[in-house]
């Protein structure tokens, strides 16, 4: 038993540390700590080679989009308080308009990435793939403006990407995406709490 276990992590510990950064990644997000970009770049970096070899393209080229909008959100965490002296970025809630906005924008992602992936590749799953994606691109843009309904779809995202990943034996990012789930909870009432005081 020991054994397969050991010979497990060994076939999969690139898996095993995109899990742990990502659960740190995380764990500083509620927190509303700026490590959390970071330690998010290097996970996604470490994702890259893991959906590359399990044939989640578009969740592969997410992990690009990521290495990105954490270089962004890092920058805008830092910088994009409202007063001139830098001051934190305060939690807030999504307009209307803002969310029709997100809503559309999300809809023709989903087009655009189901399109590439059921006419350039050989993904047996494309448009679950490609709603996963499309939600994320909007979920990580809403965190770093710290919009605090991105918790909400990371819940959505979470719950279809486990059995997604279950299906394509990632189990330690099964396992990953468990806890995340039960963070984006977490995540929605601690932030609840930041909105409550401005």
């Amino acid at each position: 038993m020991l054994q397969n276990i050991f010979i497990w992590v060994v076939d999969h510990y690139i898996e095993l540390l995109g899990t742990i950064f990502g659960l740190l990644y995380i764990l500083f997000s509620i927190k509303q700590n700026i490590w959390c970009w970071p330690l998010g770049l290097i996970s996604s970096i470490i994702y890259v080679a893991v959906f590359f070899s399990a044939k989640f393209y578009a969740d592969m080229g997410l992990q690009f989009y990521y290495v990105f909008i954490s270089i962004y959100g890092w920058y805008h965490w830092i910088y994009g308080g409202k007063t001139q002296n830098n001051q934190q970025l305060d939690v807030t809630k999504t307009s209307l308009k803002l969310s029709l906005l997100l809503f559309v924008l999300n809809i023709i992602l989903f087009i655009i990435i189901s399109f590439i992936l059921i006419n350039f590749t050989d993904s047996d799953i494309p448009y679950w793939d490609a709603f996963t994606t499309a939600a994320s691109i909007i979920a990580t843009w809403m965190l770093a403006q710290k919009k605090i309904e991105h918790w909400i779809i990371w819940v959505i995202v979470d719950i279809i990407s486990l059995g997604l990943y279950l299906y394509k034996g990632l189990y330690a990012t099964v396992f990953l995406f468990a806890v995340y789930t039960v963070l984006a909870f977490i995540g929605y009432s601690q932030w609840k709490k930041d909105l409550r005081k401005i």
